[in-house]
Order: C-alpha cells, then sequence, then structure tokens
C-alpha cells in the first residue's frame, strides 16, 4: 500500500504532503521534527525544525533530483571558496529520497533586524559572475523557461485553455531566446537572483540562497530578474533600481534582447505560481491576474509579490 506522502505526490504538492515527508526524512537521520514551522511552499518545500538549527527542504518529485544533487555541489564550492551562501549540514547524507521527492538538510540562518537592499544584491551578484567555475563541478546551462512542461503538465485546478495557452506561449519564447545574441561571457549564474533569495544574519552578513538553479551561463539570466520587477511590476523604486544598478555595474533594459527576457521572466514567474492555485484563493486570485496579463502584451502588470 503506498505511504500518505506518496499518495500525495498524485494529488499535488501540498503543505500537508511536505510535512509528512519532512517529518519521515528527519527520522531517517534522528533529527527531532516536532513543531516544525513551514517556511516556504513553492518549487520546494521548506521547514525550519525547532530542535535543532536546520532548515529542511524538500523538492517536487525525484525529476528535480539532479538539480538537488547540483545545488548541494554548488554549496560546498562556495563554502570552499568563501563566498557568503547557504550551506548544506556536512555530515548528514543528502540529498535523501523519501516517498519520491528529494529532501536535503540545511543549517539555519538566524535573520538580523534587516532585509537585503537592492545595492547589495547587484554587489552579490557582481562577485558571484566573476567567479572561476572548476571543472569539476560540472554546471548546467540555465534553463531559460524553468520546468515550463513539468509545472505546466502538473498544474492543478487551473483551466485547460490555460494549460493550452501556456504550452503556445512557450513555444513562441524558446524561438525567441535561440535568437538572442548575448552580450557577455558565461560563468556561474544563480538563476533565481531576486532580493528575497538574500538573507542578512544577525552578523550583518549578506548571506545568497536557494542554489538548486545554479548554473554555468550568461549573466544577463541573472539580472533579467530585478530589471523585469522595476521595468514591468514597478516592484522598487527608481532609486532602489538604481542602487542596484550602481553596484552591479549594467543595467540590462539598455540591452536589445531585454524584452525578450522580460517575457521569459514573466512567464516563469507565472508558471511559479500556478503551482499553488489550490493552496489558497490569494494565490488562486494572483494567478488569474498574471495569467490575464500574459494574454495581452500591452495590458500593465498590476501583480503582487508572492
Amino acid at each position: 500500500m503506498p505511504s500518505d506522502a506518496a499518495r500525495s505526490i498524485r494529488e499535488g504538492f501540498t503543505s500537508e504532503g511536505a510535512a509528512r515527508v519532512m517529518a519521515a526524512a528527519c527520522r531517517r537521520v534522528g533529527l527531532d521534527a516536532a513543531g516544525a514551522r513551514l517556511i516556504r511552499l513553492g518549487e520546494n518545500a521548506l521547514f525550519r525544525l525547532v530542535a535543532h538549527p536546520v532548515v529542511v527542504r524538500i523538492a517536487r518529485s525525484t525529476e528535480y533530483l539532479p538539480a538537488v544533487r547540483g545545488e548541494v555541489r554548488v554549496s560546498r564550492w562556495l563554502e570552499h571558496e568563501g563566498f557568503p551562501a547557504a550551506r548544506i549540514v556536512g555530515d548528514l547524507e543528502q540529498p535523501l529520497i523519501i516517498d519520491d521527492h528529494p529532501v536535503t538538510f540545511w543549517h539555519l540562518i538566524v535573520e538580523g533586524d534587516r532585509k537585503a537592499t537592492y545595492g547589495e544584491l547587484g554587489a552579490v551578484l557582481r562577485d558571484l559572475h566573476s567567479l572561476s567555475v572548476p571543472d569539476s563541478l560540472r554546471l548546467p546551462p540555465f534553463p531559460g523557461l524553468d520546468r515550463t512542461d513539468q509545472r505546466i503538465g502538473a498544474a492543478a485546478g487551473i483551466p485547460e485553455d490555460d494549460r493550452a495557452f501556456l504550452r503556445k506561449r512557450a513555444r513562441e519564447l524558446r524561438g525567441r531566446v535561440s535568437e538572442l545574441r548575448f552580450a557577455s561571457e558565461k560563468g556561474p549564474v544563480h538563476g533565481d537572483a531576486h532580493a528575497q533569495n538574500l538573507m542578512v544574519d544577525r552578523n550583518g552578513q549578506v548571506i545568497l540562497i536557494d542554489l538548486e538553479r545554479f548554473s554555468y551561463d550568461f549573466p544577463e539570466w541573472d539580472l533579467m530578474v530585478t530589471a523585469t520587477e522595476h521595468h514591468s511590476l514597478g516592484w522598487q523604486t527608481r532609486e532602489q533600481y538604481g542602487d542596484f544598478v550602481s553596484s552591479y555595474g549594467r543595467d540590462l533594459r539598455s540591452w536589445s534582447g531585454f524584452p525578450t527576457l522580460r517575457a521569459v521572466q514573466e512567464f516563469n514567474m507565472t508558471t511559479w505560481l500556478m503551482q499553488n492555485v489550490s493552496e489558497n484563493p490569494e494565490t488562486a486570485a494572483e494567478y488569474a491576474r498574471r495569467i490575464t496579463a500574459l494574454r495581452d502584451d500591452n495590458a500593465p502588470r498590476s501583480w503582487n509579490p508572492g
């Protein structure tokens, strides 16, 4: 008979099913999961343990296993480089597979009393992009249309017309991306480089987190995130975006390929949110807002962060 966690895979990746996987993983390695708190449910579920300074990260399925293994390798490499990034718990088996979910364990970052600034984000990306990747790391290229087919196929609770539209849009965007001529040399790319993937610890150290999309590719893929958030969504003030540009040393909006990367980023933001439409009415409403805007390139993007 399949376990509750295995059944949750077929029924969709939910907070309840992820909690069962988290508890089973903790039992496997001898950690106490009592009172664990869900931090985030998105591409992964993240739980903070109460009894240990550890965060448990659960991926949606074994389809994500190559990325999870890569994230573990990247964490160890960045630690060796002395780069401030999330650190894997070194004395535990990594990753575990629990009912077809890859599970990893991370050192808890105790946050200070402020959030990272956009100037700090630009500086972190500048420093990251200047690193030399060892041949032994073997990073994949950045998947510009991030897990599109997986997300669209697995999405529960969306109209079939949306599914057809998203598949068509993905084909169009792949064609546009294939024609891009990038202006930079390839190097390490974070792959989801927004300010929420920085944490400031209680000592004031800015730390890069969420390493699963780490790639070897063009740095424009990292710059597109904040450029789109500012240009399309107005999520940063002019001063905040100016700090980001000044710290990094480049404004992606001046590049001819920006409209294509902006369209890719908007698409990825919509399909990422789409995965959780069944979690609550607020998420469903935000998804509806985003998919409506995607159908009209000239419509304002009155989107809420999330």
